[in-house]
């Protein structure tokens, strides 16, 4: 079995680029290419994918920028998913499932390769837990894909502490995605960020700013967080989505916060997080603002 230390030495930029929404984008593949530099000045040098994100097109869109700017590729590192079986006018399953299976992890592994124009991904994830996932199967194929020069790493998304341990035990694992933001916090509690900093496999963290939510006039939690964090956002001197990632920083499994946005100045207020020094009682009170009460 691979060490978990062999799985540590991932490293990630400490903020990472969300694809998810590039489709929406509408951009010139030289408008992308753009985006992707503005991105690397800024410090941003890992790009998280997902097979299925854009309806199974994303991925292709992120690959012909590089394609057009091919000196690009060496500057970054690719993070992608797989493992769902998404419903599309191209795949016409009967219902959305999930499929760790070796073929068909292994064909997605290989499509992705080919949308991005790389040989290698430095990490890939298994998307959602598998009720039918074969933990000692799975990570054979991934054994086979490392073996093969395919993948560098291998880990999870929302993955249970216990279905994050079953396939770490098979294989090491370098770090589960989780969802974390003022708004949804079930992370703290569910042990997944206890079991990251138990293995010293730092998590990436999804929706920091809750899908957008954080900044809604018609979401009752969303009005009552923001008002807390403006006031703490104004004492410090930075946006509310700059004060949004350094409450995801704050956590001591140190987090690789994912932003999606198109934005430049999105990615800046994201970058500027990672000078922001958030002291205890402001991460409280944020905390206390979502929760709609105290600390037991």
């Amino acid at each position: 079995m691979t060490t978990a230390r062999a799985a540590s030495e991932l490293e990630l930029s400490p903020i990472v680029a969300g694809l998810w929404r590039i489709t929406e984008w509408n951009l010139s593949v030289q408008e992308r290419v753009r985006w992707i530099e503005q991105a690397l000045e800024l410090g941003i040098t890992s790009f998280d994918h997902a097979d299925i994100y854009g309806d199974y097109s994303a991925e292709a869109l992120f690959g012909e920028a590089l394609h057009a700017a091919p000196g690009l590729r060496g500057r970054m590192q690719l993070v992608s998913k797989c493992g769902i079986r998404l419903r599309s006018t191209q795949r016409t399953y009967r219902v959305n499932h999930y499929d760790t299976a070796a073929t068909y992890v292994r064909t997605q592994v290989e499509q992705s390769l080919r949308n991005l124009h790389t040989e290698q991904l430095e990490l890939v994830l298994i998307h959602r837990p598998d009720y039918l996932m074969d933990a000692a199967a799975l990570a054979e194929t991934f054994a086979t894909l490392t073996r093969e020069g395919k993948v560098a790493h291998w880990g999870v998304s929302n993955h249970s502490t216990s279905q994050f341990a079953l396939l770490h035990q098979h294989h090491a694992l370098a770090t589960n995605q989780l969802e974390l933001s003022p708004l949804q916090m079930d992370a703290l509690d569910d042990g997944t960020l206890d079991q990251a900093q138990q293995l010293g496999l730092r998590p990436m963290i999804w929706s920091p700013l809750a899908g957008g939510r954080l900044f809604s006039d018609e979401d009752e939690q969303a009005v009552r967080v923001r008002a807390e964090m403006e006031t703490v956002a104004a004492r410090l001197g930075i946006s509310l989505t700059t004060l949004a990632f350094a409450w995801v920083l704050r956590h001591p499994s140190r987090p690789y916060p994912i932003t999606g946005t198109r934005r430049v100045e999105g990615l800046r207020e994201a970058v500027a997080a990672l000078d922001v020094s958030l002291d205890a009682e402001d991460w409280y009170a944020i905390w206390t603002a979502s929760k709609g009460h105290g600390v037991p």
